[in-house]
């Protein structure tokens, strides 16, 4: 979220700011925002002189009706009554045109930091180092081939009962996937001093929009939902046009093109903008109103983790040293944006699990926080002798939150080249303004936004791939690494 007052101080700088980030047309998303902004600051000052009129007519009153100056007294009451609408209309500009300005800011970008190199997409992204050397000079098999031969990588067998892009993991393939969680959720804690979290999985709708998921990316999420009490389909099938009484308030506010029309032998009819369509038509097209809760299924632990600071004030001494969590967890994403990429193997699935790193720090801590936080994701590829490299994003390929990020990409032999496996970013105060999470320095009145962080630390599943591309055999069985081993009841390969 971004501060209105200083778009409104310095508004070429957010002109030039999201259009470095690929924000179409970003004058007129200024100009609409600064507009908004005149509209509602008007509706308040008008509210608040109606106000202050009334309640000086309202004493007047009194002293009319004291003075038995009924005529006085009548006009008074007369003015109060028109008062009293002006401030309705007043409040009523004022919540409308407030929610407009809101919703328009909530769907604009962090703004990128000062260091941060233009670009378009990863092609413009910057290498900052290199670790390691690639293991295997020789061919190398994918991982989905591998795991496959073993017998312990099921594909069909996941799609059978929740289609593309879910895996079935056996025997010790699937230990090993728990090993490479386990020991990097150590590593975290025991060595990094992340404090361990078992967050909830579902949150509301309030803590994906606290750290940037909504409302602009609900596409690329799952959400687990109840209906409201009844069966669905038989009220739109068979009762039709009279459960219109059922709905709730929310449904009626945004069905206003929408008309059934008396049953007939066809079933129930409805019209819409676009068309018509029969009852089980808009059962599918309008079954997300007819929720009566719903929670989301987090993509990562950085909401859950995030979100334990909303609506908070800490203390500085709380952030004397930032505040570090971290929490193996599966996460779930639709992948919306993804189609016909990596469809195969673990590299983009449906539900993976990742170990996450969540740092709250204050502002000025907020920048080394972000290099301490990478380079532990970095100790994680060190330790298990995987070749990785540092890049750093440009303006165009970060993330929504973000106003920093380093990816790391640790190097795939099947495919000759490196691929993402962790992604570190400093969102500044972007997400505390979201979700109102501040912290008040000792001898201060007034509070301030602390600063959010997050990084991956690693991606179970890619973290997975990798080891078996870079520790395959000749004979098609894959050595585990040595910090793995004990994990593994001191088996040296699998297969």
């Amino acid at each position: 979220m971004h501060d209105i007052r200083a778009i409104r101080e310095n508004p070429q700088v957010y002109v030039a700011g999201w259009s470095s980030r690929g924000v179409d047309d970003a004058q007129k998303v200024v100009d609409d925002i600064l507009e908004l902004d005149a509209k509602l600051r008007h509706a308040q000052t008008t509210g608040q002189d109606a106000l202050a009129k009334r309640n000086a007519a309202s004493k007047l009153i009194g002293a009319a009706m004291g003075r038995k100056d009924m005529a006085e007294a009548d006009r008074l009451k007369a003015e109060v009554e028109a008062l009293k609408g002006d401030i309705a209309a007043a409040a009523e500009v004022e919540t409308r045109v407030g929610k407009a300005l809101r919703d328009l800011l909530a769907a604009q970008k962090n703004l990128a930091a000062e260091d941060v190199p233009d670009g378009e997409d990863e092609a413009g992204n910057v290498e900052v180092s290199t670790w390691g050397e690639p293991r295997r000079t020789g061919p190398a098999k994918d991982h989905a081939d591998l795991g496959e031969a073993l017998g312990m990588l099921d594909f069909e067998a996941a799609a059978r009962m929740s289609g593309a892009r879910f895996a079935v993991l056996k025997g010790q393939l699937a230990r090993l996937e728990r090993a490479v969680g386990q020991f990097m959720l150590d590593m975290q804690t025991d060595q990094h001093g992340y404090l361990e979290v078992n967050p909830p999985l579902l949150v509301r709708d309030e803590a994906m929009f606290g750290t940037g998921q909504l409302p602009k990316f609900e596409n690329d999420l799952f959400f687990a939902s109840s209906l409201i009490e009844g069966d669905f389909h038989r009220r739109w099938t068979e009762v039709g046009e009279a459960d219109f009484s059922l709905l709730t308030d929310d449904f009626l506010v945004n069905a206003d093109s929408l008309m059934v029309s008396h049953p007939d032998e066809g079933g129930v009819r409805f019209h819409l903008a676009d068309g018509e369509g029969t009852a089980e038509d808009l059962a599918k097209a309008l079954r997300p109103r007819m929720i009566a809760k719903r929670h989301f299924l987090i993509p990562t632990a950085e909401v859950s983790l995030t979100n334990l600071v909303r609506d908070t004030i800490l203390s500085e001494d709380a952030l004397a040293t930032p505040m570090r969590m971290t929490a193996l967890t599966p996460c779930f994403r639709a992948e919306a944006g993804s189609a016909g990429r990596d469809t195969r193997g673990l590299i983009r699935q449906h539900q993976f699990s990742k170990v996450e790193m969540v740092s709250i720090a204050r502002p000025e801590d907020s920048d080394a926080e972000h290099e301490r936080m990478t380079a532990c994701a970095e100790a994680v590829l060190k330790a298990l002798e995987l070749p990785f490299r540092r890049m750093l994003l440009c303006k165009g390929d970060m993330g929504f939150s973000a106003q920093k990020t380093f990816d790391l990409e640790v190097w795939l032999p099947s495919q000759g080249t490196y691929r993402e496996i962790s992604s570190c970013s400093n969102c500044g105060d972007f997400q505390a303004r979201r979700m109102d999470a501040r912290f008040k320095r000792a001898g201060e009145k007034k509070t301030e936004f602390v600063h959010t962080l997050n990084g991956s630390g690693l991606a179970v599943g890619r973290t997975l791939v990798a080891i078996m591309e870079n520790y395959q055999q000749d004979d098609g069985r894959i050595a585990v690494p040595a910090v793995l081993q004990p994990y593994m009841g001191g088996l040296t390969h699998v297969g």
